[in-house]
């Protein structure tokens, strides 16, 4: 076994981390494996190496229903010395690293590279750096691949192999680098400045969850950066008028394993000065009970306020001069200003079980008569000036459908009510988002019963119904794919994933909750 197999000890130690590690949060997040992180680090994993208790028989759980495993920590040993066997080597993990594996494991990205994560460095915290130096010399002599002996800055590594990686002790650490820049960057921060020292990474974990598996934390301020700066104007706008900068962005999402779910809690500062905040629960709750996936989101209108505002103000093109947006609408009767105003939250759902039947809306919730006026107006407009490919639903109901090749079978359509607006692909789905003809909504759905339940006293605002979705897939994806094949043995075990939002002084937090058959 050479320096190459040792890079994969250390990303499956990591690995291990991040399915059956135990700890997190707080206190026991971001400690001594940040201080070996390099300082502006985008990307860090933490996880700790040797699960006990009740995170450790509910990760053997979770992994049984998911994947059959009964102990997630064996099957992973196993996998290592298989993979060793592969190759014609020889490895034994519990002589060679089980004595002096420590008790947390790390892994950072120091960068992008064309959009990707680069820049790995994986650290292991070692509870006997003599015998790991005697496991790399090892493995590094035992290799057929030539490896050069260095030094930097008084720590001795190994570097070279087919994959060029650096491979030594550093601290009281095991570090298995991608490159020597990697590696030599681990060694001073190491010795200096380091992640762990920076405000932006210490405030950000400590809003970790207590007793996850493991903790990412994102620098979303620095991938920007790195990225060269590489964000769409309008959603650039959209953020910062929910009081969103994304340039000082920072979040933590740590993984937290149950007996019969996986939780997932989302912290960030969002680099403004106050988080959203908001309960779009009873909107989501009232759409069809035949989604199969449904969001919603408080504020709709405050935000569409602003980007009509900036729109305005700037113009469309050579189509629209600035400042005559809303004055042209108000010409044709349609109070812009008004409608915006008088919107409040929206949600988006989606029905069917192939692509026939595929079908969804946008629904928004509305304050006074002006969006029904509105939608009443442009029916008129249509009707007057006989626009061709539009027709106007018939019946009770106000609106009117945009029918085009580019669309394919079903029209785009735009009907409303009292209170509330659906725009919608497919005639009968966007009358769905208006009212469920049965009466039946996702409140009534038992899979979004047991989301909200799971959620507890976080406020739904998202939900996928497993089995449906499954459905659906099935029927949209070639039996001849094979990878799909392989995913379905994990993904028919998924009851329903249930999303939650809400704010923890100035800190937006969400929560997701993955159900378990």
């Amino acid at each position: 076994m050479n320096a190459r197999l040792a890079l994969a000890v250390g990303a499956m130690c990591a690995t291990a981390a991040l399915v059956s590690g135990c700890g997190g949060g707080n206190s026991s997040s971001g400690g001594d494996v940040a201080s070996v992180a390099p300082p502006g680090a985008p990307i860090f994993v933490e996880g700790t190496l040797r699960p006990t208790g009740e995170l450790k028989s509910n990760t053997d759980a979770v992994a049984k229903q998911i994947a059959g495993v009964d102990n997630l920590g064996e099957f992973v040993v196993s996998e290592l010395e298989s993979s060793a066997q592969d190759e014609g080597e020889q490895f034994d993990y519990e002589k060679e690293v089980e004595p002096w594996l420590g008790e947390r494991g790390g892994v950072f990205f120091e960068r992008l590279e064309e959009g990707d994560p680069s820049g790995l460095g994986v650290v292991i915290q070692s509870t006997d750096t003599d015998a790991t130096q005697e496991f790399i010399d090892n493995q590094v002599k035992s290799g057929d691949q030539p490896y050069s002996e260095k030094s930097f800055e008084g720590v001795d590594y190994w570097y070279g192999g087919s994959d060029e990686n650096a491979v030594g002790v550093v601290g009281d650490f095991l570090v298995v680098a991608e490159g020597e820049r990697e590696f030599e960057d681990a060694v001073k921060a190491s010795d200096g400045d380091s992640l762990s020292g920076e405000d932006r990474f210490v405030t950000a974990i400590d809003a970790a969850s207590d007793g996850s598996l493991a903790d990412v934390y994102v620098d979303v301020g620095a991938l920007i950066e790195e990225s060269g700066g590489e964000i769409d104007p309008s959603a650039r706008q959209f953020l910062q008028s929910s009081g969103i900068d994304p340039s000082k962005a920072t979040a933590v999402a740590s993984v937290i394993p149950g007996s019969d779910q996986v939780e997932i809690d989302l912290s960030s500062d969002l680099g403004g000065e106050k988080a959203p905040s908001g309960d779009a629960s009873d909107l989501l709750g009232s759409l069809p009970s035949s989604s199969f996936a449904a969001v919603a989101a408080t504020g709709f209108g405050d935000q569409l306020q602003e980007a009509l505002d900036s729109v305005d103000a700037e113009g469309i093109g050579d189509t629209i001069p600035p400042s005559q947006l809303k004055k042209g609408v108000k010409e044709l009767g349609i109070d812009l200003e008004a409608l915006v105003d008088s919107l409040k939250d929206a949600a988006v759902f989606a029905t069917g079980n192939s692509e026939s039947s595929l079908g969804g809306a946008l629904v928004l919730t509305a304050e006074g008569p002006k969006a029904k006026e509105a939608v009443e107006r442009a029916v008129t407009l249509v009707r007057a000036f006989h626009v061709g490919g539009v027709s106007v639903l018939g019946g009770k109901t106000t609106g009117f459908a945009v029918h085009s090749e580019d669309l394919g079978d079903k029209p785009l359509v735009v009907a409303a009510e009292e209170g509330r607006v659906a725009i919608g692909y497919g005639v009968p789905q966007t009358l769905l988002g208006l009212a469920a003809p049965s009466g039946k909504t996702l409140s009534d759905n038992p899979a979004y019963k047991e989301a909200v339940s799971a959620l507890g006293s976080t406020p739904i605002s998202g939900f996928a119904d497993g089995r449906a979705a499954l459905r659906l897939a099935d029927a949209l994806v070639p039996n001849s794919d094979e990878g799909f094949a392989e995913a379905k043995k994990y993904l028919k075990n998924i009851a329903f994933i249930g999303i939650g939002t809400g704010t923890q002084g100035e800190l937006a937090t969400a929560k997701a909750i993955v159900g378990l058959k």
